[in-house]
């Protein structure tokens, strides 16, 4: 029996609209990446997470733990785990089985990101605990009735504290605010750029030329939706590292099977695998610049390749 589509994001949602996000963490967890680095509060020009990182790792142990329950008749309690939901946040005990290593290697790329954004002087903020989730995942599953009202929330924090340009760390962030919200929010007119797009247009030059041999993995949301395809190169380039390109790339890149993995855990593995084939094929270690992207392949990889994010690479050639 497939996995109960309906109830799963129906959790979800519900967390979305009670909890402000799809699966539950706290404040210090979300900001403990930028723990030392005395980044200023708030600003016209803002960092934004949207959690996205930060909840990998939980998602990563439900989707798990998800996967056990696949062809099980078990699937036909998730209808009631979803009533106790609503009183009782089940899913927080997902959390708690989320791995710590985990957590502190999402945290080191967003502090890359941020160290490579001051590297290159750019003038930039973060709002701390004032930052809400994006709603992305929950956009991307097309739950719009759910994603419309936390859509107007997080744009009424951008409001309530005078930002006027957003940088961002992933992809679906990045399509989330650029792309979604002017559609679902009237008058959402901030500028939104993602940080490779910022740090191509900076120009910034490397510290260290390093010998890095990539294979290179597209977003597809990146590629396909925000045309961000050159950026990530451009700044490889003025490394020395060697990018190989897989036969499936730039706009015409192959899907990762990430999104699939909460609803439908096999195709999402099935769909993976054959990524990470096609990875191995081009050469070289695979870099991706997606956290759903990087926790899909690494899983499908097995440790047969080294899969890492496309920030570690870059930090390490310049120089943070």
């Amino acid at each position: 029996m497939p996995l109960p589509t309906k109830d799963i994001l129906g959790i979800l949602a519900d967390n979305l609209n009670q909890r402000k996000s799809v699966l539950p963490i706290s404040s210090a967890a979300a900001t403990r990446w930028a723990k030392g680095l005395d980044l200023p509060k708030g600003g016209k020009t803002v960092l934004y997470t949207g959690h996205l990182y930060q909840l990998i790792p939980i998602i990563d142990a439900m989707s798990g733990q998800m996967a056990k329950f696949e062809d099980s008749a078990l699937t036909k309690y998730f209808g009631l785990g979803r009533n106790v939901n609503k009183f009782i946040n089940m899913t927080f005990f997902m959390g708690m089985m989320a791995s710590k290593d985990e957590q502190k290697d999402y945290d080191r790329m967003l502090r890359n990101i941020a160290l490579l954004l001051k590297k290159a002087d750019v003038d930039f903020g973060y709002l701390y605990g004032e930052e809400l989730y994006s709603g992305a995942l929950v956009y991307d599953e097309g739950v719009d009735g759910s994603f419309a009202k936390h859509a107007q929330r997080v744009a009424d924090m951008f409001k309530k504290n005078g930002v006027e340009k957003i940088i961002t760390v992933d992809p679906h962030t990045t399509h989330t605010l650029r792309t979604v919200f002017p559609e679902f929010v009237k008058g959402f007119d901030i500028e939104v750029k993602s940080y490779l797009e910022v740090l191509a247009e900076s120009g910034i030059e490397p510290t260290n030329q390093i010998t890095d041999d990539l294979s290179l993995h597209d977003s597809c949301v990146y590629a396909r939706h925000e045309n961000v395809v050159e950026q990530p190169r451009a700044l490889l380039a003025k490394t020395g590292a060697k990018v190989n390109e897989p036969r499936l790339c730039g706009k015409n890149t192959h899907c990762c099977g990430g999104p699939l993995e909460s609803l439908f855990p096999s195709e999402s593995h099935r769909i993976a695998g054959n990524r990470v084939e096609q990875l191995k094929e081009a050469g070289g270690s695979i870099a991706t610049m997606c956290p759903i992207c990087l926790v899909s392949l690494r899983k499908a990889a097995k440790g047969s390749v080294k899969v890492n994010d496309l920030s570690d690479t870059l930090a390490k050639a310049y120089g943070v």
